[in-house]
């Protein structure tokens, strides 16, 4: 039984197992933290500024070291840049656990995700170093339902872990997982890395895209709290935009750059990247008020709220690797074409909701949505990362994660704007969920409005499939004996 499991055929998947495994951590520790806000607060007697950083910490390390992570995998060595990480990671996990304070706590916090940007982008750069083109999607549509499971699952997990044992418990969990994600790591991971003749870190265009993405991210959280017009928001995004430009210009100088600029000249990643960069723009702010909308609104628990979102996990889940199986027989942009359209179904069908919905009139939106999400992601990430040489596959990788991240942050501060406009009184007064509903509305309409420009967006710049690679497709069927398909056109 032992050697059927472990043969050198199967290997690659026990990779992606041990791959999975940190995917999980990270994705998790998106969400699994914000249900225990409450408890966290009560138990370290810290201020609501404080307790927002709890968030902002990780999210905002782990954007902006996210294209640092895959440069310095390519360089330096995928398995070793995921092992590094996950030994970080886990470390952090039990000093968040142990964390007495703020400080402490934030502290750990922005060290996880320094752990998380240099795993996320090597997970990634490692599939696609490590599966044969025709298997690649699939790998990839896997990899896309872990992280859609990982989010889902972290309000219910978060919740259940802070109400029947303690806070402490959501950083705890990760411990075991972590170690048993490195002893994996270190067995079925082959070391690749980038084996261009000569290789240095380019230290000019990691310090400028580091403040350039810090000031960015940092920006648009602060929209949570100062207006877009504030000294404040408008300082940091100037900050952003002459620090990148600062960056485009190093990189298209640089005799080795951290980015090669040159990737953008390929439609398929530059339209791969825009269109993860819309998806997260339109859909992570739509989730966030999703969730404030049937737990301020209609009153559902943390545990109740986080159940209610099961269907649309379940459809990602099962979704996502068939896309990528399709992907790699068809390509991608079609399918990225209808999970977006799908998608913008979805948020016309939130559309729909009132304080009086019940669960039942919220599963439509959540069905559509989960085969929206599922037919979208998996495919738009294969497209990115088979459009880039495997050698750049961490930087690839590293940039489609970026799109991901930030869009999703840039999402809930225009969407948070968006609601905001229509509500002018608290959430104690009786006008206030018809205002609410009211922004939350227009945040909907404006979401599946760039969900279908991202939809045409996609169709018109993925490429279909190049011939190259259906005859480097043709060529590995025929050695393995599988019959040989013919790539649609």
């Amino acid at each position: 039984m032992r050697a059927r499991l472990f043969t050198d055929d199967n290997r690659k998947w026990w990779t992606l197992v041990a791959v999975s495994f940190g995917l999980f951590m990270i994705m998790l520790d998106n969400t699994v933290v914000n249900v225990a806000l409450p408890s966290i607060r009560a138990d370290l007697g810290i201020s609501i500024s404080e307790l927002e950083w709890v968030v902002n910490a990780y999210a905002l390390t782990f954007g902006v070291l996210l294209l640092s992570g895959g440069k310095l995998a390519d360089l330096l060595g995928r398995r070793r840049m995921f092992i590094g990480g996950l030994v970080i990671f886990t470390a952090a996990s039990l000093w968040c656990g142990l964390a007495g304070s703020a400080g402490s706590l934030i502290a750990a916090r922005s060290v996880q995700g320094v752990g998380a940007a240099l795993m996320n982008p090597a997970t990634l750069s490692i599939i696609t170093a490590t599966f044969p083109l025709r298997q690649r999607g699939t790998a990839i549509g896997i990899w896309a339902g872990v992280s859609a499971l990982s989010l889902a699952i972290g309000p219910m997990v978060g919740g259940i872990l802070t109400e029947r044992i303690g806070w402490n418990w959501i950083f705890f969990v990760n411990i075991p997982v972590g170690l048993l994600a490195i002893v994996a790591a270190r067995l079925f991971i082959d070391e690749t890395r980038d084996t261009s003749r000569e290789q240095r870190l380019d230290l000019p265009g990691l310090v400028t895209s580091a403040v350039g993405l810090f000031a960015l991210t940092y920006g648009l959280i602060e929209t949570n709290t100062y207006a877009w017009g504030s000294p404040r928001v408008l300082g940091l995004l100037a900050i952003a935009a002459v620090s990148l430009t600062a960056f485009v210009l190093l990189e298209s100088r640089q005799r080795l750059p951290m980015l090669d600029l040159s990737l953008f000249r390929n439609p398929s990643f530059s339209g791969a990247n825009a269109a993860m960069g819309l998806v997260g723009l339109a859909m992570f702010g739509i989730f966030f008020y999703n969730s404030l909308f049937i737990q301020n609104i209609l009153g559902y628990s943390a545990i109740e709220t986080g159940a209610t979102f099961l269907p649309m996990t379940v459809l990602i889940i099962l979704v996502a690797p068939f896309a990528g199986r399709m992907s790699d027989r068809i390509g991608p942009r079609w399918l990225m074409g209808a999970g977006m359209t799908l998608l913008t179904v979805s948020l016309l069908l939130f559309g729909t909701l009132d304080e009086s919905s019940t669960f039942w009139s919220i599963v439509p939106g959540l069905v559509v949505g989960g085969l929206g999400m599922g037919l979208t992601m998996a495919p738009t990430t294969a497209a990115a990362m088979g459009s880039v040489p495997v050698d750049k596959a961490g930087v690839g990788s590293a940039v489609i994660n970026a799109s991901r991240q930030v869009g999703g942050s840039l999402g809930i501060a225009v969407m948070g704007t968006l609601v905001a406009t229509a509500v002018t009184v608290g959430q104690l007064n009786p006008a206030y969920p018809s205002q609410f509903v009211e922004g939350y509305h227009r945040a909907l309409y404006a979401g599946a409005a760039i969900l279908l420009g991202g939809a045409v967006l996609a169709v018109l710049t993925v490429r279909p499939t190049r011939k190259a690679e259906s005859e480097e497709l043709a060529l590995e069927e025929a050695l393995e004996g599988i019959p040989v398909y013919e790539e649609a056109a």
